[in-house]
């Protein structure tokens, strides 16, 4: 019996049906012998652009046409290049589908049958009139090279030529380089390697070719990650594989149950951060089957996609080369909480706080030494004041496990260390979760946004007892049950019996002022069980105006130089200093200038207390 394919006048071959050698395979079995067979010129050219690009589905394609020459003496098959060159503006159109065109219109001229294995090709060509086969693609069952070099310890493969194969095992922050064959690998095994992965990545549903680029590629296959590189990208050929060896779930890591509460319950933007293999995207893929887990709809931003997540969770990569792209369909399915794996580039920061500006919860991953840089990469990508409406839990991650958690909140407040309450400003407060202690502090300083150490109490607890010491004892001699309240550096609460204050304070606040000479601090006198408590001092007479920037209590020259205790209702609101003028000026953006305008109905409300420093 005579196959109906050996009466065919001849064959056009389109690119996907030469890479996929699903045309050698019908050669090979006999199903297509005796016939001409056409590669149209676009195709030939386009596979070669992609050479000289230095892209490996250019080498694979050229490599198959050379094989099918090889095949034609053999089986009654001629193998002819025909057609026209590509123009330019063919080629500008060619992701519009411009060269299918061209080799579409081939076929219908020669009056040849186009081999194809792509579904669109195939139909576009039916509905041209134009016969056709579509030549399904199959996966061979052949077990991939790189797989010999996995066991259940190993967490990545390194094989670069001229260079003994390489692999990691172990765990995160535990793992040990280990040479495990004494042969050098060639360029030509590597190639080999190279392009059994790109046949695979072309023809199977589990695999994807997430980045291909002049001398390089990154491919997912299955939960493998592999990198290739090549000259001119690298200096030799190199492949690298990844693979996780465990899956996790936050009951794995010790976590607190407040931390454990926060996650579920309060954070909404967090970071997790790490330098790389530390195990950032294990916690990012345990946090995301945990939110899974309790009914959220949960998306991951990925690229490659290679997180470990439940088969509910939909992996997003960059839609035409771009996460932005990919926000805007996000936003139309409406998820609870997206895993953006991993943040880096400016326009990913820029994206990662618009999904959250939205109210989607975020976890980002982003590569980092320790927590204070993972919320330094974000500043000048995004506005100083909404970095805390964005970020409010930052997760440092080291040799696999949660070493700190700093927690962030935005506050209006004189930053530590400084004295002036004029100097209040928007301060974001870093604080370490685990016992709320206050380490940093962010704020403009200047034109420039500083993040500044804020010294621990535990630190400084016994120099500040030995000055507290040194002031009750002061103060002991008018109250022997006086308590000190420590401020600042040079900033002090004395608290005393109502009926001691007077004579603390003297006539006209002279004795004050001699203790206040004498311990080099500035010393708020106040009742005991009330801290804002109006000291039994001078009240100073003033007028009230205002400008457009600025609040002016004006009290007299007299006093320039002098400080005076703001009240409002009773209540103390700092101390300010009395200007060259006899003017207090107190900047509207201030806190002491915001709670004068909320709580004073009128300057009846306001009271000046003198006190000098």
């Amino acid at each position: 019996m005579v196959c109906w394919r050996d009466k065919l006048s001849g064959i056009v071959a389109d690119t996907s049906v030469i890479i996929n050698g699903q045309l050698i395979s019908q050669i090979e079995s006999g199903s297509v012998r005796n016939s001409q067979i056409i590669i149209p010129q676009a195709v030939f050219d386009e596979l070669q652009s992609q050479a000289a690009c230095k892209k490996e589905q250019g080498f694979v394609g050229l490599e198959k046409i050379r094989k099918l020459k090889e095949l034609s003496g053999s089986f009654g098959i001629e193998i002819v290049i025909k057609g026209s060159h590509p123009t330019t503006d063919d080629i500008k159109l060619a992701g519009s589908g411009r060269i299918d065109a061209l080799i579409i219109d081939l076929a219908k001229q020669s009056g040849y049958v186009l081999y194809t294995s792509d579904n669109v090709q195939h139909l576009v060509a039916r509905a041209a009139g134009v016969e056709t086969v579509f030549l399904k693609s199959i996966i061979k069952d052949t077990k991939m090279e790189f797989l010999k070099f996995f066991d259940s310890e190993t967490m990545s493969v390194h094989l670069k030529e001229n260079q003994y194969p390489l692999t990691k095992k172990g765990k995160p922050g535990q793992f040990v380089l280990t040479q495990i064959d004494d042969k050098l690998l060639s360029k030509s095994y590597l190639e080999m390697i190279s392009s059994q992965i790109l046949d695979v990545a072309n023809i199977s549903d589990l695999s994807t070719i997430e980045i291909s680029k002049t001398g390089a590629s990154v491919i997912q296959h299955e939960d493998y990650r592999i990198a290739i590189t090549h000259p001119p990208f690298s200096e030799a050929f190199e492949i690298t594989v990844v693979h996780p060896i465990v899956k996790l779930t936050l009951g794995d890591y010790s976590i607190s149950d407040e931390l454990m509460k926060r996650f579920s319950e309060g954070a909404e933007g967090i970071v997790i951060s790490g330098a790389p293999g530390s195990g950032k995207s294990t916690l990012a893929s345990s946090l995301a089957n945990f939110y899974h887990d309790q009914g959220k709809i949960v998306k991951t931003f990925e690229s490659p996609r290679d997180l470990q997540v439940n088969s509910g969770i939909t992996q997003y990569g960059k839609l035409d080369g771009s996460f932005d792209n990919t926000a805007d369909i996000l936003l139309l399915v409406r998820p609870d909480y997206t895993i953006f794996d991993e943040v880096r580039r400016r326009e990913d920061f820029r994206t990662f706080a618009d999904l959250r500006l939205t109210g989607v919860g975020m976890v980002g991953v982003v590569h980092a030494n320790s927590p204070l840089d993972a919320i330094q990469r974000f500043i000048g990508k995004i506005e100083l004041g909404i970095i805390p409406n964005i970020l409010d839990t930052v997760v440092f991650i080291k040799d696999g496990k949660i070493e700190k958690v700093y927690e962030l909140e935005l506050k209006v407040k004189v930053p530590s260390g400084m004295t002036e309450s004029d100097l209040a400003r928007p301060v974001i407060e870093i604080r370490n979760f685990a016992d709320k202690e206050l380490e940093h502090e962010i704020y403009t300083f200047g034109e420039e946004n500083v993040i500044v150490p804020v010294s621990k109490k535990t630190q400084k607890i016994g120099i500040e007892k030995i000055a507290e010491d040194k002031i009750k004892e002061v103060f002991r001699k008018y109250d022997p049950h006086v308590e000190v309240e420590i401020l600042s550096d040079n900033r002090v609460k004395v608290l005393v019996d109502e009926h001691n204050i007077a004579s603390i304070i003297g006539k006209g606040g002279s004795n004050i002022n001699d203790i206040e000479k004498f311990l080099k601090v500035h010393i708020d006198v106040a009742e005991k069980n009330s801290d804002d408590s109006i000291p039994s001092n001078n009240d100073l007479r003033f007028t009230f105006s205002e400008s457009k920037t600025t609040l002016l209590l004006t009290v007299g020259r007299e006093y320039t130089s002098m400080y005076a205790d703001v009240y409002v209702n009773g209540k103390n609101l700092g101390s300010l200093r009395i200007g060259k003028k006899g003017q207090i000026k107190i900047p509207k953006r201030s806190d002491v200038a915001r709670k004068i305008m909320d709580n004073a109905s009128s300057q009846n409300d306001i009271q000046l207390i003198l006190r000098s420093f």
